[in-house]
């Protein structure tokens, strides 16, 4: 069983909804969102998954290109 599915609550400073997906949170803090937690996995609320995913677009694309390249 996961974090998640223990029911969870998002990280996110001034959140309290519930988690839909955990993170590396080095990752999720260079996202530009500030999380209330120092371990190693964030949890983020569907809402703050969906806003980390518009701001790492770009990044994950070129992560990706990386890859199938070879």
């Amino acid at each position: 069983m996961g974090i998640v599915s223990k029911g969870a609550k998002c990280d996110v400073d001034g959140c309290s909804n519930d988690g839909a997906r955990s993170l590396n949170s080095s990752k999720v803090e260079s996202a530009g969102l500030r999380i209330k937690t120092s371990a190693k996995k964030a949890v983020l609320c569907k809402d703050h998954y969906k806003e980390w995913k518009k701001e790492t677009k770009e990044d994950r694309e070129v992560e990706r290109a990386r890859f199938d390249r070879f």
